[in-house]
């Protein structure tokens, strides 16, 4: 442990001119005290490292110095060849990049290791995009992704969810962030944070001004103060239906992770069924159901059996008529 531990500052090191000591306590782990004793073991060692107290201190390598670490174990190996799907890097112009990459790296292992991550990378694929999800990204991903490695202040024209309109923000961009498919612009706004759909984004302009990002505060923070602040709002309406069992994986595909629980079978009605609790933000998203027809039948709360009840009124008058078909032969 205490080798992996000073590989991985070393490593460090080799990418930043200076990394702070409770940075590095923070990834590896480990307590500040421990940080700075494993440095000592790596100036004992000859690597010419030294620690640097004080408020703009912090744990230095010596200019120039580098060194080739190949000492990869076989998982680590493997590890780097987990395909991810590339649409990602696609969407970033990193597509090819990413691909010549992996041969250097390949080229770059150790010789035993070669064929577990050449295995590794056919056999094993993660798609981080949900099923049926359109591809309906904003077309300048790649500028947008170079307009955040600027570190300038950006100017974005956006449009919030449930407007018509496109509003002008000046905001202080901290990264890019790929969540099931979708990716998001994470910056301040007025000093607070705030998620941009990257498809809502009709225009992004680097200014002249260098980003007021808060100190100290890095992407992953930020992100996962985002995160939570989404997941603990107050939870929406419950909604029971029944579903025939052969609809049930459909279902559960199509709607995701809103589906909370799924019983046995019950009896009531033409044929068996299986009884759903799906969470909407509010009883009218239910009417997402009707694509399922009559294999799915909203059981309760009223108001979301009578959202229902009216859009597919609304769509049997819509259709009445047509194709020889009448309003009492639906």
């Amino acid at each position: 442990m205490k080798f992996d531990r000073l590989l991985a500052i070393l490593l460090l090191l080799q990418q930043r001119e200076r990394v702070p000591a409770t940075e590095l306590a923070r990834r590896l782990e480990v307590s500040v005290r421990t940080v700075y004793r494993d440095v000592e073991s790596l100036s004992a060692a000859g690597v010419p490292v030294y620690a640097e107290r004080g408020r703009y201190g912090g744990v230095r390598l010596l200019s120039g110095f580098r060194t080739d670490v190949t000492g990869l174990t076989r998982d680590e190996a493997r590890a780097l060849f987990v395909l991810v799907e590339r649409s990602a890097h696609s969407a970033l112009g990193l597509d090819r990049a990413l691909r010549s990459a992996l041969r250097k790296i390949m080229a770059a292992l150790p010789a035993p290791h070669r064929p577990a991550a050449e295995l590794t990378s056919r056999r094993l694929l993660i798609d981080p995009g949900g099923w049926f999800r359109g591809r309906g990204e904003w077309r300048g991903l790649d500028q947008l992704y170079d307009a955040v490695l600027s570190d300038r202040r950006l100017r974005i024209a956006y449009r919030h969810g449930g407007s018509t309109t496109v509003a002008v923000h000046a905001v202080d961009a901290y990264g890019l962030v790929a969540e099931a498919g979708v990716w998001y612009l994470v910056a301040d706004r007025a000093g607070r944070p705030g998620l941009f759909r990257a498809d809502r984004l009709h225009e992004v302009a680097v200014t002249p001004e260098p980003a007021r990002r808060r100190a100290g505060v890095e992407l992953t923070e930020v992100w996962e103060e985002l995160r939570r602040g989404v997941e603990s709002r107050a939870a929406g309406v419950l909604v029971r239906a029944r579903v025939r069992p052969h609809r049930l994986d459909a279902l559960r595909r199509i709607v995701g992770p809103r589906v909370r629980e799924a019983d046995g079978t019950d009896g009531a009605g033409a044929g068996p069924w299986r009884t759903v609790v799906v969470e909407y933000p509010a009883p009218a998203a239910a009417c997402q159901l009707l694509q399922f027809g009559t294999d799915v039948e909203v059981v309760d709360p009223p108001e979301a059996v009578r959202a229902v009840a009216r859009a597919a009124a609304d769509l049997a008058a819509l259709y009445a008529g047509r194709a020889g078909v009448g309003p009492g032969r639906w």
